[in-house]
């Protein structure tokens, strides 16, 4: 199996290094704009491999996209990075340009690859891939919700004193700091609802640091977080190469899914062979649906300004 990553950046590196150790897939090409960054970053790389015992063959190059011919999953890292004090929707008007070019590029030599995007804002950029590209919907697939999920699944751990492995947890809505949905009350430790172990008030904290996780991490760090996202990344395409369809909250293409039609946004999603499999419904109640609501209004209204980006 061949996976490309355009961007070898802490994200897209930390992406290929997850994988290579995980033999998630047999070949990773590395691409970058900058000069030898990306071949820098997969010789790098591949001097672990006998330290860390993986055979999978890493290539990186320079803007060169016909050596990324016949991937089976592609992956868009590229664009800047947030700064301090930068929201993910400032990021629009630089990184549209960059994501349509790029996957333009990347169909035309993997014309069955399926897209995972990660380039923020994200739920925009998965429905600027999905509109540029004509694909079927489910061959598109935004990365956000298994980030953010994994950020719920960390604070809860650390709130309950209890393996992050050990608990289930989603993030739907928008890969936003005020867009997100943390599904608390249908979190669980070990089949047991996590409501039983903590006070309303804990999982509100919970739950609020999970949706300025990235910001927090950004401030902390000076740019973007790449540890958690490129493992994430690596974990959803570990699913679709491996056809091991697990439930994962994804940004896909909705059409009358939880009511909502003709965007991008993070739902839970089967993920296997054929990108998303199927889009699962979960029963929210009247709160959680106001509030996914709320975020598809936000997300459409970040669309509207991608439209008035690229006229």
């Amino acid at each position: 199996m061949k996976v490309t990553i355009v961007g070898a950046g802490n994200v897209g590196a930390t992406c290929a290094d997850v994988m290579a150790y995980r033999g998630i897939a047999s070949e990773i090409v590395l691409l970058d704009i900058r000069e030898g960054f990306a071949e820098g970053k997969a010789l790098d790389i591949m001097q672990c491999a006998t330290n860390t015992g993986f055979n999978t063959k890493l290539t990186g190059v320079t803007n060169d996209y016909s050596k990324t011919a016949g991937s089976d999953v592609v992956v868009i890292t590229s664009g800047i990075p947030r700064k301090p004090g930068m929201t993910r929707e400032e990021l629009i008007g630089i990184n549209a340009g960059i994501v349509k070019s790029v996957a333009e590029n990347l169909l035309q030599h993997s014309p069955d690859a399926i897209f995972v995007i990660v380039s923020n804002p994200m739920d925009t950029m998965t429905y600027l891939a999905f509109k540029s590209l004509g694909l079927p919907k489910n061959r598109i697939i935004g990365m956000g919700g298994a980030l953010d999920s994994s950020r719920f699944r960390t604070y809860l751990s650390l709130a309950l004193n209890k393996p992050a492995n050990d608990i289930s947890a989603m993030v739907i809505g928008g890969h936003g700091d005020t867009t997100m949905i943390p599904l608390t009350r249908l979190a669980s430790y070990n089949g047991i609802p996590v409501s039983q172990f903590l006070s309303e008030e804990q999982l509100a904290k919970v739950a609020a640091d999970t949706m300025v996780g990235g910001a927090t991490l950004t401030a902390l760090l000076g740019t973007s977080a790449w540890y958690a996202p490129g493992a994430s990344v690596a974990y959803l395409v570990d699913s679709i190469l491996n056809d091991q369809r697990k439930m994962i909250a994804c940004s896909v293409f909705v059409e009358g899914e939880y009511g909502q039609n003709d965007i991008c946004i993070g739902v839970p999603c089967i993920i296997g062979k054929n990108g998303v499999e199927e889009i699962v419904d979960v029963k929210l109640n009247d709160a959680e649906k106001a509030l996914f609501a709320k975020s598809a209004d936000a997300v459409r209204s970040m669309n509207d300004a991608l439209a008035t980006v690229l006229g």
